[in-house]
């Protein structure tokens, strides 16, 4: 997959939503915090676990199967930067 995904302004999610897209065969979700889209593979990147209902709290999202919390701003995971999430820049 690209590190890049385009996609329609009218495909982007509203404020404090989440949309999931396919794109290139692959599950990506996107969540906008405050304004900003965050685009993200749909796999946790501990056991493929989907992300896609994890719960959302400000920037964090926290993996519904083990309860890893992520930093979407950052990718990474909150205390251990080394596992993170296979972020995708937006482009509108």
């Amino acid at each position: 997959m690209t590190g890049t995904i385009r996609i329609a302004p009218a495909d982007a999610p509203e404020a404090g939503a989440r949309r999931i897209m396919f794109v290139e065969g692959r599950s990506v979700v996107l969540f906008n915090v405050d304004g900003v889209i965050h685009a993200i593979d749909n796999s946790c990147p501990h056991n493929g676990a989907s992300l896609a209902n994890g719960r959302l709290d400000g920037h964090i999202l926290q993996c519904p199967a083990h309860g890893l919390r992520f930093d979407l701003a950052s990718g990474c995971m909150i205390g251990a930067p080394g596992m993170c999430l296979a972020k995708l820049a937006v482009e509108t």
